[in-house]
C-alpha cells in the first residue's frame, strides 16, 4: 500500500469517527484523498448524537497534512444517505470511493429480540448500505469510475448467538454488493466486501485479554486495496482478522442429479449431494446468476443426465 495513493480522489467513508472506520478514513487521508468522514457519534446501540468523534478525525486528517471534511448525518434515513454523498459531492465536486462501514449492536436472545432491536440495527447496516449506495452509484457510473467497499461480519457469514439482527444485516449486505457489482460493471464500478475485525468499542464486555494484535490498522489495508484503482477484483469478499487477509466465498457442491426424487432417495444420496470436493465456485461477475442456472440444467439436459 505504501506506494498506491489515492491523489485525486475523494472518499466517503461512514461510521468513520471511531474504530475500523476512523483507521480507513486516515489511511485513505494519508495516501492522498479528500475524505468525508461520516459519523453521527451516537452510542453504540445507535442512540443519541455527538459531532465531536468525526470533526476529531477531520482534525486528525488535516494535522497530517490532509483534507477532510465532517459529516453528521445518519445513514439510517434515505434523506441522510443523500445528504452524506452530497458532502462529497458539494465540497469536493465528486466521490470515487465509498466504504459504508456504520454499524450498531443491539445483541439479545432471539427468544428475546425485539422489533425495534431488528429495525434499529438493519436501518444502520443493512438500509444504511443502500441509501449511501443509492445516492453515490449514479454519481460514479456518470464518472465512469467507482469503488464500493460494504462491511458484512463473519457473523453474517456464520452467524453467532444473540445476534439475529446483526446477521441478518450482514448477510443481506452480501447481496447487495453482488448487484452492485454487476450493475456497476459496465461502467467502471467495482463493490466488494469487506469482513473484518477488530478490537473496537463493539468488543466491550468480551475478555479479549488472550487476543493476538487486532488493532482495527490491522485491517485498514485491505480496505484501502479494494477502494483502490488497481484493485483487480469485484463481487468478491476479502477477511480481515489479526492481520489474516483471505478472500470467503460462497460454493456449491455438483449435487446429483436425478428425473424424479423422492423424500427417501433425497436422504440416501445425501453424502453425494454434499460432496464438496469439486465444488462449484461461480463468479459474480460476470454471470453467477445464469452460470447456476445453466450449469444445472446441463446436468437435466437428455444428452448429459445420467440417473444415479
Amino acid at each position: 500500500m505504501a506506494d498506491l495513493g489515492f491523489d485525486g480522489r475523494v472518499a466517503v467513508v461512514t461510521g468513520a469517527g471511531r474504530g475500523l472506520g476512523r483507521a480507513y478514513a486516515r489511511l485513505l487521508g494519508a495516501l492522498g484523498a479528500k475524505v468525508v468522514v461520516n459519523d453521527p457519534g451516537g452510542a453504540m446501540s445507535g442512540e443519541g448524537t455527538d459531532p465531536g468523534p468525526a470533526d476529531a478525525v477531520v482534525r486528525e486528517i488535516e494535522e497530517a497534512g490532509g483534507e477532510a471534511a465532517a459529516s453528521h448525518a445518519s445513514v439510517a434515513t434515505f434523506e441522510g444517505g443523500r445528504a452524506i454523498i452530497d458532502a462529497a459531492l458539494d465540497r469536493f465536486g465528486r466521490i470515487d470511493v465509498l466504504v459504508h462501514n456504520a454499524g450498531n449492536h443491539r445483541p439479545a436472545p432471539l427468544a428475546e429480540m425485539t422489533p425495534e432491536d431488528l429495525d434499529a440495527v438493519l436501518d444502520v447496516h443493512l438500509r444504511g448500505a443502500f441509501n449511501v449506495v443509492r445516492h453515490a452509484f449514479p454519481a460514479m457510473c456518470a464518472a465512469g469510475y467507482g469503488r464500493v467497499v460494504l462491511t458484512s461480519s463473519i457473523g453474517g457469514l456464520y452467524g453467532n448467538r444473540r445476534v439475529a439482527n446483526y446477521a441478518m444485516a450482514k448477510a443481506g449486505v452480501i447481496g447487495l454488493s453482488n448487484v452492485v457489482a454487476l450493475e456497476g460493471a459496465e461502467h467502471g464500478v467495482k463493490c466488494n466486501v469487506i469482513v473484518p475485525a477488530a478490537v473496537t468499542r463493539m468488543a466491550a464486555g468480551i475478555d479479549t485479554s488472550a487476543y493476538p494484535p487486532m488493532e482495527p490498522e490491522l485491517a485498514a489495508p485491505a480496505v484501502g486495496w479494494l477502494a483502490h484503482e488497481s484493485c483487480s477484483i469485484t463481487g468478491e469478499m476479502l477477511v480481515a482478522i489479526a492481520g489474516r487477509v483471505a478472500r470467503a466465498f460462497v460454493g456449491e457442491t455438483p449435487g446429483v442429479h436425478r428425473p424424479s426424487w423422492t423424500i427417501d432417495e433425497v436422504g440416501e444420496r445425501i453424502a453425494e449431494i454434499r460432496d464438496a470436493r469439486d465444488p462449484w465456485i461461480l463468479p459474480v461477475v460476470p454471470s453467477a446468476h445464469n452460470d447456476h442456472i445453466s450449469r444445472s440444467f446441463a446436468m437435466a439436459s437428455p444428452a448429459t443426465a445420467k440417473e444415479g
